[in-house]
């Protein structure tokens, strides 16, 4: 039977709802025997990039977790970064949390309307993961990008943390240097809320491990259990590494995007990711074909797709510098562990972030061929490899296609799973991660925190799907997306899209993933009641998650500041 449970908890009101008459709520005097949580976000990486995956990039600790764990082939998240990080943290969708607009992004009329799913920081209607679990027991740890909100109250630190080493904003330098994306961002770094400078040795991924190990490390011998958010800034632009990994890679994609995106498709056709009757497959029109290009710029972007490889195979090693610690200091086995990426591939070049238009700040960075990936350099992906990071599917990083917000997704549970080393293919939303981490926390979801009533859950537990009891907890669930004028909505195999021009039509356009997982062919008008009916449903799904439908004022604005139609 289901019912209401209502707890007090030194005045933190609890309130759930759930099946079954033997659940007990936990406080930090009986947290001992609850599993450790290691949740662990790679930022921009592409669908395909890690081997599991189908990616030809050395990633041994991703593959290995792959074989312990389960790997879903169809987990989705936001289109971007910090969208993706609120509904992860929250399990409410980024509207609701406060971002439904990115606060670097320049949107003079939507900011005029002062909507509080618009602010670009998280809202008090939502509670985070580490603020939950603190009240049962949990150390909570945090290093890597917060990109979630910078002014008082907004620091990690603020919303539920009680260890952090973080960088505010959503990018730039992975040395010391602290060279921003643009001149109008900035690179803020703070340690329990309070800003610090780096060490002249520093390197994004090596650092952020670093000050993990650090932290779990402190309070060992309390042996309460822990929740720690390892949010990399890798392999986010600019790409950086140390040399040697470059060299690692030299010569491995000198046969193009294009080969190597033909070369992900049959990887992931092998894998049974996509069916091998599919055969209908869009490339972006804006990306030259590899062939047409100069040789000159044949070497400079094999070099980049270079460091892009040696920057993610460092993460990897420093993914396994983590388990590493956990297995001697025998907490491995007793740890939920998840790994994704929040969006897919970056194809944006950094022309495009506002401030760098002019090219002035650009213009200070030596990105010649030997010193591209090292200190003072300022390269990204761009369009071309990011395709063929998101093959099969359209577009990438910041579009609400497949390409940017469907991603790879391992999650391993404690102990050692019946399932290991399967593909799971149902669907799975980025809200579900938190109903997960606490139903395996035994910690209930708050009607209210702080005197502020909090919204809603929007996503389920994935447990029965992680012990095998089922194939998919989203039957007959939709879910909506609305970010920079782009919508979706996805209900079973069918989903509705609209992209602004020139990316799409501007108008509603309809596909089914399971024969078209590519987006290649609109079946509006052979499914007009289906399009109706999920129409309405995205409709009520923005009404129930403070989206402002923009009726298209803002296309010139995103086609101006993120993603214009010709990619140089």
């Amino acid at each position: 039977m289901k019912f209401k449970h209502l707890v007090f908890l030194s005045g933190f009101v609890v309130t759930t709802t759930f099946s079954g008459c033997n659940q007990t709520t936990e406080n930090k005097e009986t947290a001992g025997t609850k599993p450790n949580i290691l949740l662990v976000v790679a930022d921009d990486l592409g669908f395909s990039d890690v081997a599991p995956f189908g990616g030809n990039i050395h990633t041994p600790v991703i593959s290995r977790l792959a074989n312990e764990g389960l790997a879903f082939s169809n987990f989705h998240v936001q289109p971007t970064c910090s969208p993706t990080r609120s509904s992860l943290l929250t399990g409410s969708d980024n509207h609701v949390a406060g971002i439904g607009i990115m606060s670097e992004m320049e949107y003079p009329e939507l900011a005029a309307l002062n909507l509080p799913g618009y602010q670009g920081a998280l809202t008090k209607q939502v509670v985070t993961i580490p603020e939950v679990l603190r009240r049962y027991g949990y150390h909570t740890y945090m290093v890597g990008k917060w990109h979630l909100g910078e002014d008082p109250g907004q620091d990690p630190y603020d919303r539920g943390f009680e260890e952090t080493f973080i960088l505010g904003t959503g990018g730039g330098s992975h040395w010391d240097d602290k060279k921003a994306l643009s001149p109008l961002q900035h690179m803020d770094y703070t340690r329990n809320g309070k800003p610090v400078e780096l060490p002249e040795d520093f390197y994004s991924s090596r650092n952020y491990t670093d000050s993990l190990i650090s932290f779990i490390d402190k309070n060992k011998a309390d042996k309460k259990p822990f929740f720690t958010y390892l949010s990399y800034t890798a392999v986010h632009d600019p790409l950086h590494v140390p040399e040697d990994y470059i060299e690692k890679y030299k010569g491995k994609f000198d046969m193009g995007w294009d080969s190597l995106w033909i070369e992900r498709l049959e990887n992931l056709k092998a894998l049974g990711i996509i069916s091998k009757e599919v055969n209908r497959f869009s490339k972006n029109p804006q990306i030259p074909a590899w062939d047409s290009l100069p040789l000159a710029a044949k070497e400079q972007f094999a070099r980049d797709m270079e460091v892009y490889a040696g920057m993610l195979e460092y993460l990897d090693l420093s993914i396994g510098r983590v388990f590493d610690y956990l297995k001697k200091e025998g907490m491995y086995d007793n740890t939920l562990i998840i790994f994704m990426s929040d969006n897919g591939a970056n194809g944006a070049t950094a022309t495009l972030y506002p401030g760098n238009e002019d090219g002035e700040y650009l213009g200070t960075f030596d990105n010649s061929i030997a010193n591209r990936g090292l200190r003072n350099s300022y390269i990204e992906t761009g369009a071309g490899w990011a395709q063929a990071s998101s093959s099969p599917f359209r577009y990438f990083k910041s579009f609400a296609t497949e390409g940017g917000i469907r991603v790879p997704l391992i999650i391993k549970t404690p102990g050692n799973m019946e399932n290991a080393g399967e593909w799971n293919h149902g669907f799975v939303h980025v809200t579900d991660i938190m109903p997960t981490v606490l139903e395996f926390a035994n910690a209930l979801y708050p009607e209210k925190y702080n005197d502020n009533d909090i919204h809603p859950l929007i996503g389920e537990s994935i447990m029965p799907v992680l012990t095998g009891d089922s194939v998919t907890i989203h039957t007959n669930d939709g879910f909506g997306w609305e970010l920079f004028e782009m919508k979706a909505y996805i209900l079973g195999d069918w989903k509705l899209l609209r992209l602004p021009q020139p990316f799409g039509t501007g108008d509603w356009e309809l596909y089914n993933l399971k024969d078209d997982p590519a987006e290649t062919t609109d079946l509006s008008a052979q499914f007009p009641d289906i399009k109706s009916a999920l129409i309405e449903n995205w409709n009520k799904y923005a009404e129930n998650n403070d989206v402002y439908d923009h009726n298209g004022h803002f296309d010139e604005l995103y086609r101006k500041n993120y993603m214009p139609p010709e990619n140089d």
